[in-house]
C-alpha cells in the first residue's frame, strides 16, 4: 500500500466522514424550486464541496448570495436530521486513531450545522474545526485549508487533505497541501487533480510515528 509521512491530516466533512448528500439534495431542490433553478441540471453540478453562498453566486448571480445562504442554512438548522446523518465506513475508526493535535475538519457547512451533524453521526468534533463561517472565502478558494493548517500549527505543505469533491481538491491544492481523493461522491475522472485516490476511509489508515503521521491507503484501479 502507498504511504505518506505528514505532520497532520485535514478532512472535508460531507462525503468524507459523513453521508449527508440526501439531506443537501432535498434542501437544494426546495431552494431551486423557489427560484426557478433546476437542481439536476444546474445546482448539482456546482454545489458539492462549496458553501451555499458560493453555489448561489454561480447559479443565481442576480440574487443576494449572503442573504439566500443564510435562509438556506436556517432550513438545515430547523430540520431534525437525527438518524439521517450517518458516519461513512471507516470514519470513526480513522478519527479515533488520531491524536487530537494531528487532525481537523475543514468543511463548507455552516458553524451551526457541522458540529451537530458530526455528533449525530457519532464522530468527534475537533477543537480546530473550520466551517464556512470561519473564513472570508469558501472552497474552491484555499482559505479553509490555510486556516485549518494555521490552527493546527503546521505548514500546509506538510498536510494531507482528504477530499471527495473537485472544488475541495482545488482549494487544498491552492493551499499547497497534498490531496487524497475519495471516490465516494464522484468518479475518478472528476478527481484527477488530486495526488492520490482511494475508495473511502475504510481503505485508509493512519498511525503516529513519534513525529507525525504515516497515512496509508488502498489504491483504486481506473
Amino acid at each position: 500500500m502507498p504511504e505518506l509521512r505528514v505532520d497532520a491530516l485535514i478532512l472535508d466533512m460531507d462525503g468524507v466522514v459523513i453521508d449527508s448528500g440526501h439531506v443537501y439534495a432535498r434542501h437544494w431542490r426546495a431552494w431551486g424550486a423557489q427560484h426557478g433553478i433546476d437542481y439536476d441540471t444546474q445546482i448539482v453540478r456546482v454545489h458539492p464541496g462549496r458553501p451555499p453562498a458560493e453555489t448561489i453566486r454561480v447559479v443565481a448571480p442576480h440574487l443576494d448570495a449572503a442573504a439566500e445562504a443564510a435562509r438556506y442554512n436556517e432550513t438545515l438548522d430547523a430540520e431534525d436530521s437525527s438518524g439521517a446523518i450517518v458516519a461513512l465506513p471507516g470514519a470513526q475508526a480513522l478519527l479515533e486513531s488520531l491524536p487530537a493535535s494531528r487532525w481537523t475538519i475543514a468543511t463548507s457547512a455552516a458553524r451551526s450545522v457541522a458540529p451537530v451533524w458530526l455528533r449525530q453521526a457519532g464522530l468527534p468534533v475537533p477543537d480546530a474545526l473550520v466551517t464556512a463561517d470561519d473564513v472570508e472565502r469558501g472552497k474552491p478558494a484555499p482559505d479553509p485549508y490555510l486556516r485549518a493548517a494555521q490552527l493546527l500549527g503546521v505548514d500546509p505543505a506538510r498536510c494531507l487533505v482528504i477530499e471527495d469533491a473537485p472544488a475541495g481538491i482545488t482549494a487544498a491544492k491552492a493551499a499547497g497541501a497534498m490531496v487524497l481523493a475519495l471516490r465516494t461522491t464522484h468518479v475518478g475522472a472528476d478527481l484527477r487533480a488530486a495526488d492520490h485516490q482511494t475508495a473511502g476511509l475504510h481503505t485508509t489508515t493512519a498511525a503516529t510515528d513519534g513525529v507525525g503521521l504515516v497515512v496509508s491507503w488502498q489504491p483504486v484501479e481506473d
